[in-house]
This record gives C-alpha cells, structure tokens and sequence, in this order.
C-alpha cells in the first residue's frame, strides 16, 4: 500500500464523476466502506443507487451483483440452491448472487420478512448456512441495501436486528438543480461509469480497513461514545435507544473517518457529525415524525447537549 492517500482521494474522485450527490453523501458512503460495514441507503427510486454501487465495485475492482426485492423473492434466490450432479451422483450448491464482494439489495422493504431472515446471517456472519454447511462469502464483503419510504405500496418493515446490521444509513435525496444539469450533460458523451477506473484492488481496500480497526482512541473519547449511547435509551422522545453494537459501530465509523479526512486527532466533534448516519435508523422514537431523518437536526442537537462533551484535542491518528 504505497499511498492510501492517493488512492482515496482517486475513489473520491470516481465516486464524484459518476454520481451527482452532495459530499457529505459521498464521504459517509467511502466512510462505510473503510469501516467493512453495511450501508443502508432510504431513498425514491432512480436517484442512482445501482451507479453508486457499480460504481464502487469498478473503483476497487471487485465484483459486484444486483438482486431487485419483490414479494416472492425466496431465500434460495439470494443464497442459491441445491442441485443433482449426475456425474458425481452427489448434490452440489449453486452458488447464489450472495457470493459476490458488493452485493446490491434493491428495495429491500419489498423482500418478505423470510428472506430478510435469510440475508441477516449473510450480513452478520460474512458467511451462510446451507444444508448444515457453514459456506464463507467473499472478501470484503458488504451489502448495500436500498429502502423505499415506508408509505410506499408494497413494502414491509425491516426489523431491528436486520437494521442494526447496517453501520450506516444515508438520504441523498433529489440532486440539486446544479447537479441534474451536470448528470445530464455527463450523459450526453456515454456513460461516465465507462471510464471509471480502479483505483486499488480487494487487498489494499482490506489492508485500509485493517489499518482503520488500529487507529488509537482515547478513553475521554471512548467514555463519550458511551454516554452518548446510554442516553439515546433515557431520552423522552427515544422508545427503542442504541444498542451495544451501535456502540462499535460508532467507533467503526469515527476511526473510517479520522483515517479518510486525513485527521490529525479524533475529538468529540467528529463523533458527533457521525450520529446520525450511524445511529438514526437504529432507534423508534415516540413521535413518528422523528423517524425521518429529516426531522431530527434538533434531537441529535438536544442529546448533545444532555451529555458533558470532554474537554479534549482529541486522540492523535497515527499509522
């Protein structure tokens, strides 16, 4: 790994030729895959999705399938399934789009709760179980999956576990007027995702992630996380809080991002700009309007200010 710097800056410019969304989307999207996470994406259709995730995959050179959710998706669909080889009078496992390195979960919410089941422990374990058989996925792996609103024709709730399986949630939304113009005249001379290049391959993307997990974070920082999570469960408005696991998450994330912005320490800010892609479509809250995450600036603002923020520069990023 020569130069990490180079070669996510490179992504960064991959990602921004292709796709039209604001930075912030984009840099929450390289965060997720530096931290080897899940990333949920809660979008209308059409506002580019399947481009992010092909986009990505021709980035890092790694192979990339597309499973579009509907109703009578079976699991069999996702995972593969069972077939009589003649010749070897044995029965063999087709292998299903799951064994891929960037899988993408098209309208997720669309895809009944039985295969949802189905993609969890794909998700959870980077592996599956088949015929009693414990079948490991490809590395890296990570599913993107898209939801469609929940007042969408059609659709299912995802369950807590499934959701908290995700690092991160993201909402690009409609692209600015800027942007569709600049999408549209990108298209007028072929598809840009044709010249996209790689910029590092499966190995170095594996080698950045490890090089994330070794970051340093102080105890100030880490006690912080902590009360942070605690008080998503105590707050009035919050009738499912944080998990455990959004704790890790959290970390995941703040190191991903330390390492991708170039930090020269982590300090409670970077943590705070961090809640709600990572801890938003964890958590029920008691007014239904704060399931959008639209409408939760002021929420993340309130817990904020519910927890003493430490006075600290925050932890050197070295490596």
């Amino acid at each position: 790994m020569s130069n990490p710097a180079a070669a996510l800056q490179q992504l960064h410019q991959n990602l921004s030729s292709v796709i039209q969304a604001s930075s912030t989307v984009l840099l929450h999207t390289m965060t997720c895959v530096l931290a080897g996470g899940h990333l949920l994406i809660e979008d209308v259709p059409g506002t580019g999705k399947t481009t992010l995730s092909r986009t990505l995959a021709r980035s890092l050179a790694l192979q990339s399938r597309r499973v579009q959710c509907t109703p009578d998706l079976m699991p069999a669909d996702i995972l593969g399934y069972s077939l009589f080889d003649s010749s070897s009078q044995q029965m063999r496992h087709i292998k299903g789009p799951v064994f891929t390195n960037i899988l993408l979960m098209d309208e997720i919410n669309r895809a009944s709760p039985r295969t949802q089941a189905a993609l969890l422990e794909a998700m959870a374990e980077n592996a599956i179980s088949y015929d009693g058989e414990e079948i490991p996925l490809p590395t890296p792996f990570m599913v993107i999956a898209s939801r469609n609103p929940e007042d969408f024709l059609g659709t299912y709730a995802l369950p807590e576990a499934l959701l908290d399986r995700f690092l991160m949630r993201i909402t690009p939304g409609y692209p600015s007027t800027e942007q569709e113009l600049a999408m549209l005249n990108a298209r007028l001379s072929g598809d840009p995702l044709d010249r996209v290049k790689p910029v590092m391959d499966g190995s170095t993307l594996l080698q950045l992630q490890k090089l994330c997990e070794k970051i340093p974070l102080a105890e100030t920082i880490v006690g912080y996380i902590n009360q942070l999570i605690r008080a998503t469960r105590e707050h009035p408005q919050v009738q499912l809080g944080a998990s455990p696991r959004a704790s890790l998450a959290l970390i995941r994330a703040v190191r991903a991002m330390a390492v991708l912005t170039n930090r020269k320490a982590i300090t409670p800010q970077l943590v705070q700009s961090l809640l709600e892609p990572v801890l938003g479509h964890r958590m029920i809250f008691r007014d239904a309007r704060l399931n959008q995450a639209a409408h939760r600036a002021d929420f993340w603002q309130d817990l904020i200010e519910r927890v003493d923020t430490p006075e600290t520069r925050g932890t050197k990023v070295t490596g």
